[in-house]
């Protein structure tokens, strides 16, 4: 079971480390100006601060993975940044975040090798000392570029290499080293209209993928609670690199489907990150 916002921006999967899926309407921020509402109670102060821990952005030379770097590193964190190859892309952005006066490294590795991936989670550890974060946001670009010429076995089997496999096999070394340390978050991304279903190639090929990662997500958190939470985003309609180039037709679809009358931004989504990333958040379930 999943919980919608009512902008269609973000979707959230959430689980409190006793196997229940807990949705985002039950989630209350108490600032202590209102009585006490009943469902989970937040302390801003906790929400809105990552000091002290370190974290992992796959994907995070540009779009929602270079947002949510940048966002942990105001927030507090210091930050591994994750490309393949854009290493002048990467040490820019560590630039910026070492400009709040936070530790921010480069980790260049193709995620879609499955034979570097405990190289890749090993190096990170060893960059930071230790890592409390892991956010999985690496994903193939299928929509733009000559990707987009690809035929639909080839998209089929990039998706699963990039996004479903390296998302599966991350989150378990990284959860393993977690649970080894006592404690951790990961974060995955998937699709607000993963479970609901769109037409056409992209819809067919885009759902079956993320659903995947939200199926996976929701199994892998049973499985390392309570020491290590693990959940998911799931964005809508968000303008990254495709849609700074989307059809007349598609721009029109999205004021369409969005009650809100835009389109998300990475920054909005890594806003959205910030909470579950805190992992001394306190909580209260009725």
């Amino acid at each position: 079971m999943c919980y919608s916002k009512s902008d269609r921006q973000i979707q959230f999967v959430t689980n409190d480390g006793t196997g229940r899926i807990i949705p985002a309407h039950r989630c209350v921020v108490n600032d202590g100006s209102s009585p006490k509402k009943r469902g989970v109670s937040v302390k801003v102060a906790e929400f809105s601060s990552l000091s002290g821990l370190r974290a992992v952005v796959t994907g995070s030379t540009s779009g929602i993975g270079r947002a949510i770097a940048a966002e942990f590193a105001r927030a507090g964190a210091d930050v591994v940044i994750h490309g393949v190859r854009n290493a002048a892309s990467a040490e820019e952005l560590a630039t910026e975040l070492r400009s709040h006066g936070r530790c921010a490294a480069v980790v260049l590795a193709d995620v879609s090798d499955e034979k570097s991936l405990a190289t890749f989670v090993d190096r990170c550890w060893a960059e930071l000392g230790g890592i409390d974060i892991w956010v999985n946001n690496a994903g193939a670009d299928l929509l733009t570029g000559e990707a987009a010429k690809l035929s639909f076995d080839d998209k089929l089997q990039r998706l699963y290499e990039v996004d479903v496999r390296s998302t599966l096999l991350l989150s378990r070394l990284a959860g393993q080293r977690m649970v080894a340390s006592g404690g951790g978050t990961i974060l995955n991304i998937g699709w607000d209209q993963a479970e609901r279903g769109m037409e056409g190639d992209s819809g067919e090929l885009f759902s079956a993928t993320k659903s995947a990662i939200m199926g996976f997500t929701r199994s892998l958190s049973l499985s390392l609670a309570p020491t290590v939470r693990v959940n998911c985003l799931a964005p809508g309609w968000i303008r990254t690199k495709w849609g700074e180039v989307a059809s007349e037709l598609w721009q029109e679809r999205v004021l369409r489907e969005t009650p809100l009358k835009r389109w998300g931004t990475p920054e909005d989504i890594a806003a959205a990150a910030r909470f579950p990333a805190r992992s001394r958040a306190t909580l209260r379930f009725p």
